[in-house]
């Protein structure tokens, strides 16, 4: 899936107070994305993602970087897990878009459904502006994701795109890049 156009999707999602219809890739053209899935509402390793996600929106909004979560729950159970505060095992205060992904297509075509059990391994994709896949990962369900790590993976694409060097391993921003050819692999590690 990589280098190529996300699959597109419509769907019902909650939105913090009220469920919206229709809401397409499209609707957030000229952003990047950040589309992830998780297996179920009313979990246990899923709010600490959910609420891991909103305590760095900030961050994403300022790499102008549009975050969409996405289980095969209904709107309604997102709708009702939103309204549920965050020490009873709720999500209350998450404020970007939870898809709901009833009919499980959108989890097929990432191909993060676990037909086994119905649900959603955790999968993320970072999507450019033209959506088209840059990363995605994909953990199993009772493992965790790290968004300070998605961040610097949409620093390192926007570091790419405007300057046409590559990042390096552990690459943060601010670090010496390299051009990519045999000249820029001697140039970086010239002093190392």
């Amino acid at each position: 899936m990589i280098g190529k156009k996300a699959p597109s999707f419509t769907c019902q999602a909650a939105m913090q107070d009220h469920i919206t219809d229709n809401v397409c890739l499209e609707n957030y053209d000229d952003k990047y994305k950040v589309i992830f899935f998780y297996p179920q509402d009313f979990t246990f390793v899923c709010p600490t993602e959910l609420h891991a996600f909103q305590e760095k929106l900030p961050e994403f909004e300022k790499r102008n970087a549009q975050v969409v979560g996405c289980s095969v729950d209904s709107s309604s159970t997102h709708e009702q897990w939103l309204k549920t505060p965050k020490n009873q095992g709720g999500i209350e205060g998450i404020t970007y878009p939870l898809l709901a992904d009833v009919n499980k297509n959108m989890c097929r075509d990432y191909g993060v459904l676990d037909e086994e059990s119905g649900l959603a391994f955790r999968g993320v994709f970072i999507l450019d502006k033209n959506n088209v896949i840059q990363s995605m990962t994909i953990n199993n369900m009772s493992l965790g994701r790290n968004v300070d790590e998605l961040l610097r993976v949409i620093d390192a694409l926007q570091f790419v795109e405007q300057h046409g060097q590559v990042c390096p391993a552990n690459w943060n921003s601010g670090d010496k890049a390299m051009d990519p050819n045999e000249q820029g692999v001697k140039e970086y590690f010239k002093d190392a």
